[in-house]
């Protein structure tokens, strides 16, 4: 054996297995597991959720669970916010960058203009 880990199954070996991995939006992480990813308050999440800003999903129990498009968004919040911008304005800002980034989009997808000779 060689030092540290262990290798990887090969491609092609009988041993591997895939494993499914949740896509961005699955909502995996509880206040306290968001909080401590963003080192924040618990409270401070909550809040988004309460005003509309943030709306998780909920577990069966009722529990908040966030996905990382969630978390991404509260941490382009704070860092807003952290700038001296309201919450409201914060969340102003991401709504017209988000429609920037949309029309964008649009226009690389739009056919290019022919012109007559």
């Amino acid at each position: 054996m060689t030092g540290e880990g262990g290798a990887a199954p090969s491609a092609t070996s009988r041993a591997r297995r895939t494993v499914s991995v949740p896509d961005d939006a699955a909502p995996l992480y509880t206040v306290g597991q968001a909080a401590d990813m963003l080192d924040m308050q618990p409270a401070f999440i909550r809040r988004l959720d309460s005003e509309g800003v943030v709306i998780p999903a909920r577990s069966s129990g009722g529990q908040r669970r966030y996905s990382r498009t969630e978390i991404d968004h509260i941490a382009a919040l704070a860092g807003l916010m952290s700038e001296g911008m309201t919450l409201t304005g914060a969340q102003r800002i991401i709504e017209l960058e988000n429609e920037i980034a949309d029309l964008r989009l649009q226009l690389a997808h739009r056919p290019a203009p022919t012109t007559a000779s």
